[in-house]
């Protein structure tokens, strides 16, 4: 088995409601999901010896723990379910998304190892085995199996692939903060009603836009409490010249701005360096 390189790339929530609260203290929502171009790569051999190698490197390395993590956990799957017999691997992941900022990256991480290893050793495993695994490792993995726009309909589980390719122009900042998924959400006091979402429905480009405009991240408001500055951040992006909308992806701490063209963006990528020179931003379409 050769070295392969795979690219594992970033989630964005557009929007986020959250619906209901459950008893077992997860939540529903509706969220309209789509990827962009910032991604890690997975690097994957085959090596003699009993156990897996697994390491991370990038800028974005720190904090993950090497025992216990959404690679380890997809390799332990796998062998559960005995579909890797008597093989070891040497996998590496640079780190180039932020870790534990709202992207989905070890989410990401996870599914591609798991469509990996279906279609490269040749499990053949049909898709809703496939989803079953990745929900074992965490909801938003089985997001990542397809990289298609998605939308979540507020029902547990539910999600809706779209065809249609948004291609948004975007600005993504990292404020160097690692937000608690399950902290945001205890603190979270923003409960939508649920209504008719036409997002998924939309071809039209600007009227997505409109209409994103006008949404929201139920979770911003708990995330901006613990840590204002993600509120000044968020203004200050929504301030540029062509903003749309700015708003956090998923549970934070990263922000999202939405341009009307891509010079647009990259201008805003500028003064966001000039004001912010230690956040990470990147301007990308959205895929």
């Amino acid at each position: 088995m050769k070295n392969f390189k795979i690219k594992s790339f970033s989630k964005v929530n557009l929007s986020l409601r959250v619906v209901k609260k459950l008893k077992n203290n997860y939540h529903n929502i509706i969220s309209l999901i789509t990827f962009s171009d910032p991604h890690d790569i997975i690097s994957i051999s085959e090596v003699n010896g009993s156990k897996d190698k697994i390491s991370f490197s990038g800028k974005f390395k720190k904090g993950i723990q090497l025992k216990n993590n959404t690679i380890t956990k997809a390799l332990y799957l796998l062998r559960k379910k005995k579909l890797l017999k008597n093989q070891s691997f040497q996998i590496n992941i640079k780190k180039n998304i932020p870790h534990g900022a709202g992207l989905g990256g070890g989410s990401s991480n996870a599914a591609n190892i798991l469509n990996f290893f279906n279609k490269k050793i040749g499990f053949k495993l049909k898709k809703k085995n496939i989803i079953r695994l990745a929900e074992k490792i965490g909801f938003d993995v089985q997001i990542n199996l397809e990289r298609k726009n998605t939308f979540l309909n507020g029902k547990k589980g539910e999600m809706l692939r779209l065809g249609k390719k948004f291609k948004l122009d975007l600005l993504i900042v990292y404020p160097n903060i690692i937000c608690s998924t399950k902290k945001i959400y205890s603190k979270n006091k923003k409960i939508s009603s649920m209504k008719s979402y036409p997002a998924f429905n939309m071809q039209n480009k600007r009227k997505l836009i409109d209409y994103l405009s006008e949404e929201t991240n139920d979770l911003q408001d708990a995330v901006i409490k613990i840590y204002p500055k993600i509120g000044k951040l968020i203004d200050y992006i929504k301030s540029q010249k062509g903003c749309r909308f700015s708003r956090i992806t998923g549970s934070g701490s990263t922000c999202i701005g939405i341009f009307s063209n891509k010079r647009n963006a990259i201008n805003a990528q500028r003064m966001v360096k000039l004001k912010y020179p230690k956040y990470w931003c990147a301007v990308s379409k959205t895929i």
